[in-house]
């Protein structure tokens, strides 16, 4: 594999990195929630076991941080073979995806985060990888040009997006498996920030752990990462010990409510209720007013919202919830008294 190709899989991980690693389970059976995808998952790998042949593809697809990439890992350890990690905006030329390719071995597992962002002519080199197990290369130009197929091991590609509608139908219909991702549930959340307290070495009362699950939007890297926040705040301002007091005193010092809606996503509520009273309002509009990309509105903050029900999406834009206006401690428009003039 030559050097820019080196650089497209498995980046050296950093120090947060390598810690997300280490609160990564490594085998389905360690994965808390997601138990429907979870037995689907199961059936998938005792199937190819029993087949000796490798996994078919898979395509995980939800909002980010549910999990995709840990499942991904979960699958090559269950499998036995070890996994080459890249993304879509990683591959720009379709000679970097040969090059991936061919550096792979029978079984392999090749995961693409983002992968409805790989360019046209790169999924053109993809679609005979998946489906046929062979890499078509035209060699020279003109007239003289001609093409040539090369045969590759069978392997698994493990594709993962916040975005399933940008994935083209060619690119979706190769994947022989296609799974949903949800929010977690609060106990699922209990028992995730309970076993990340075992592997970090925090000492945390139920309370504590209560108060950081419910606050973690049903998403376990947030959890995480306010666990390892939570930590750092126990450490410097306490005896290192979580309880909620603890808590609540850390998360309400990053700004974190408790549902777990951070600044930006309450900066996004109040200018749809105070800037454009309440919708229906384009996401563009919004993303211009608070200076954020629609990108991250979209992927990031939109859907928590839209779970909670402080958003409703409209064929005109997106308009705020009665909910909403109670969260934030404003009247809703139809419970204000008429003025008297």
């Amino acid at each position: 594999m030559d050097e820019r190709a080196s650089r497209l899989v498995n980046p050296k991980p950093q120090a947060e990195d390598r810690l997300d690693l280490e609160l990564r389970p490594r085998l389905l059976g360690d994965l808390i929630g997601q138990e429907r995808v979870k037995e689907n998952l199961q059936i998938l790998i005792d199937a190819a076991r029993q087949r000796s042949e490798p996994l078919d593809h898979v395509l995980f697809y939800g909002p980010p941080g549910l999990g995709k990439t840990t499942l991904a890992h979960i699958l090559a350890n269950e499998m036995g073979v070890s996994i080459k990690v890249t993304s879509g905006p990683a591959i720009e030329r379709p000679g970097d995806l040969a090059a991936i390719l061919t550096n792979l071995r029978a079984g392999e597992v090749l995961f693409v985060d983002e992968v409805h962002r790989l360019g046209r002519a790169v999924e053109e080199i993809l679609y005979p990888a998946m489906e046929d197990f062979a890499l078509d290369i035209v060699i020279g130009k003109g007239p003289s040009a001609r093409s040539i197929r090369l045969p590759l091991p069978h392997f698994t590609v493990i594709g993962a997006t916040t975005r399933l509608a940008l994935i083209t139908a060619p690119l979706r219909a190769r994947f022989g498996a296609v799974f949903r991702l949800n929010y977690y549930s609060l106990e699922a959340m209990h028992a995730i920030v309970r076993r990340a307290c075992g592997v970090l070495g925090v000492e945390a009362d139920p309370e504590g752990v209560d108060e950081i699950a419910r606050r973690g939007r049903g998403t376990p890297r947030v959890a995480l990462r306010l666990l390892r926040r939570v930590r750092d705040y126990a450490e410097v301002r306490a005896d290192g010990v979580i309880t909620r007091q603890i808590a609540d005193q850390a998360l309400d010092l990053m700004e974190v409510d408790a549902l777990g809606l951070d600044e930006i996503d309450r900066t996004v509520l109040r200018t749809v209720i105070e800037k454009y009273h309440g919708g229906p309002v384009g996401l563009g509009t919004i993303a211009a007013s608070i200076s954020e990309e629609p990108d991250t509105i979209m992927d990031v903050v939109e859907p928590y919202l839209l779970q909670l029900g402080f958003l409703d999406r409209t064929p005109q834009g997106r308009t705020a919830t009665r909910q909403a206006y109670q969260h934030l401690g404003l009247a809703f428009p139809q419970d204000e008294q008429p003025r008297l003039f």
